[in-house]
């Protein structure tokens, strides 16, 4: 330790005696006490402001900051902790919200948070007691765990939950909306040892349900993690067959004059073969390029092919081309169609481009701009699938189509139902008074086109005037497919038969 000496100062005027010096030098080493310990104060009172904000933030961060319910970080630590117990019956409930997005996007997302507020209330009063955790996951998705004793016990909580979410919520007081929910249902230990496994299960029951409608809930089953597999790998054949070409066909069938029965047009459907799977359905693997991220590439390669093979038409038929909602809105869509009608030769006015009414949910004025600009290029524009998804007159009123076409679930039935002839005829009317064309889809029979023609519809499509088939120069390869698929499958039946008999 240091010691302290004084040391008188010599000060002019003024006799300092060491009593004197020593009182000063007490004084000065009090201010120096004094202003350490207003640091050392400061500092501790800093300290503890700054663990106060750490504890609050972590207190914000383990509750959801909309509805209060946990957070996804605390709702994870909580089953990861539930499951650390081997053998611990823990059921897991992820739901997601059937129709959120359409009222989001629609009424804005203040009426959105409005509704998801309600959402929560009503999940907190179903799971009532102390040892169920509700949870938001993420926007739309909320989550639900407790313990059970049986499969029937969680399966009884799954459908009140949906009862109590599909009632109308009271967001406005001119407005009542109405949505659904789909569940999915994961079990430990029976599902998954680890919280990680069991959520990744319940995500993919949560798929399944939603793939069966709106409203309904699904118990994980182990096909259904091979499904998911399948599609991994279906990705990635996709993937490399649109990297070579080789497999990927574009299809034609007719759209049909109802009265002279001339070909009006031809609309162009893609098709796959896989040696390893066969022919996959468009349903199967279209939906996965939309969701991978492929369908931009798909969609260049149908539109390409449709344009450079209508050119060489001798009938003069349009050519009517689907395109996916993934394909509009991002300004790729009008580039792509105007170098393709220079490279192909084909005249625009050949060119019909088809949208669904989904299409128009999301990011309407974009894209209704995008289909102007397809006008302005002579291209046609026809409503897909018109009587399913949102049917909105408002569609109809915001873009000048030149074909409306008509489900072919309304078509098929309207020979039985009186109900479906009567949307069939107000669609074929409505079209009339627009001075657009109207396209009766799915006509297999000719009780279904003299329904349709009955009904006012200008055109028709489906299994009567033809099938899908391939152009010319793919006519041969493709039956040489068929054939070898066929042989396959008698090759298939004949060891099969031969192990049974053996």
């Amino acid at each position: 330790m240091v010691a302290l000496h004084v040391t008188s100062l010599p000060i002019v005027g003024w006799s300092v005696t060491p009593y004197v010096t020593y009182v000063l030098a007490i004084a000065i080493i009090g201010i120096v006490l004094v202003i350490i310990g207003s640091g050392f104060a400061g500092y501790l009172f800093e300290t503890s402001v700054r663990a106060e904000a750490v504890s609050r933030l972590h207190r914000i961060g383990m509750r959801d900051t909309l509805t209060g319910l946990s957070s996804r970080a605390a709702f994870c630590a909580e089953l990861d902790l539930r499951m650390a117990t081997p053998g611990n019956p823990v059921g897991l409930l992820v739901i997601d919200l059937d129709g959120f997005k359409l009222a989001n996007d629609t009424y804005g997302y203040r009426l959105g948070d409005t509704l998801l507020t309600q959402v929560a209330r009503r999940l907190r009063e179903v799971c009532k007691t102390s040892v169920t955790l509700v949870g938001r996951l993420d926007g739309d998705e909320f989550a639900v765990l407790l313990p059970h004793d049986s499969e029937q016990e969680v399966e009884l909580l799954a459908a009140q939950i949906i009862a109590a979410l599909g009632k109308p919520y009271d967001v406005d007081c001119d407005l009542n909306i109405r949505i659904a929910a789909s569940i999915g249902i994961a079990l430990a230990p029976l599902h998954g040892e680890t919280g990680g496994a069991l959520l990744s299960h319940a995500e993919m029951a949560l798929d399944s349900a939603k793939a069966a409608g709106t409203g309904m809930s699904r118990m994980f089953l182990p096909e259904m993690k091979a499904r998911i597999q399948e599609c991994i790998y279906l990705d990635t054949k996709l993937r490399d067959t649109l990297k070579s070409g080789a497999g990927l066909f574009v299809f034609y069938q007719p759209i049909v004059a109802i009265e002279t029965g001339a070909v009006i047009a031809r609309e162009a459907l893609v098709r796959w073969y896989l040696p390893t799977r066969g022919w996959i359905s468009p349903s199967e693997f279209v939906p996965m390029a939309e969701q991978t991220g492929l369908i931009e590439q798909l969609g260049t390669f149908v539109i390409e092919t449709a344009c450079h093979d209508a050119a060489g038409w001798t009938d003069g038929a349009r050519v009517a081309v689907n395109v996916s909602v993934s394909q509009l809105g991002n300004g790729t869509l009008v580039p792509l169609v105007r170098k393709t009608l220079a490279l192909s030769g084909l005249l625009s006015e050949r060119l019909e481009v088809e949208v669904t009414e989904t299409a128009l949910v999301d990011n309407e004025q974009e894209i209704i701009e995008e289909l102007r600009q397809l006008r302005l290029l002579g291209v046609r524009v026809a409503l897909d699938d018109f009587g399913t998804g949102y049917s909105s007159l408002a569609h109809l009123r915001a873009f000048p189509f030149d074909k409306i076409k008509i489900d072919s679930s309304f078509v098929r039935d309207a020979v039985k139902r009186s109900d479906c002839a009567a949307v069939v005829q107000a669609v074929a009317t409505l079209g009339l008074h627009l001075g657009v064309d109207t396209v009766a889809e799915g006509v297999e029979t000719q009780a279904q086109l003299d329904c349709a023609r009955e009904a006012g519809c200008s055109q028709v499509q489906g299994y009567l005037f033809g099938r899908p088939a391939p152009e010319k120069r793919d006519f041969h390869l493709v039956d040489e497919i068929n054939r070898g698929a066929r042989e396959f499958v008698r090759r298939t039946n004949d060891e099969t038969e031969s192990v049974e008999l053996s």
